[in-house]
C-alpha cells in the first residue's frame, strides 16, 4: 500500500524505463536479455570503512533487470562466504575480506575476473 493511496494526492508507480504506468508498462512483462556470465567482468576490491570494518566490493556486473539478478547472486555469495552483505548502486558489497573466495566462487560461476 503506497502512502497516499485513494487520496487525491495518490501518485500511481511508473515504470523507470518507459516512464508509463507500471499497469500500462510493456518492459516489465517483458523479461529483459540477461547478461551471460561469461560476458561480465567483475572487479573485487576491499575498502574500510567507519570504525575500521573491512567490506569486499565487487563491481562491473550488469544486466538487464539488475534487482533479481543481483538479489539472487548476493544471496548466493553471502551463504557461502558466511557473511552479511548488500547492494549499493550497483555493487555488491560482502562484510569482511572475502577477497580470494569470492574470487574463486566468481570463476566457478563463470564470471571474469580482473585482477
Amino acid at each position: 500500500m503506497r502512502l497516499f493511496e485513494g487520496t487525491e494526492f495518490d501518485r500511481p508507480p511508473r515504470c523507470e524505463r518507459c516512464e508509463q504506468l507500471e499497469a500500462d508498462c510493456i518492459c516489465v512483462a517483458a523479461p529483459a536479455a540477461s547478461t551471460p556470465p561469461e560476458a561480465q567482468t567483475a572487479t573485487i576490491t576491499l575498502e574500510k570503512r567507519k570504525k575500521g570494518k573491512w567490506v569486499t566490493v565487487i563491481n562491473g556486473l550488469f544486466d538487464g533487470h539488475p534487482g533479481n539478478h543481483f538479489k539472487n547472486l548476493l544471496v548466493q555469495l553471502k551463504n557461502q562466504c558466511g557473511a552479511g552483505g548488500s547492494i549499493q548502486e550497483q555493487k555488491i558489497e560482502i562484510q569482511g575480506n572475502h577477497q580470494e573466495r569470492l574470487r574463486t566462487i566468481l570463476k566457478t560461476m563463470g564470471f571474469k575476473i580482473r585482477p
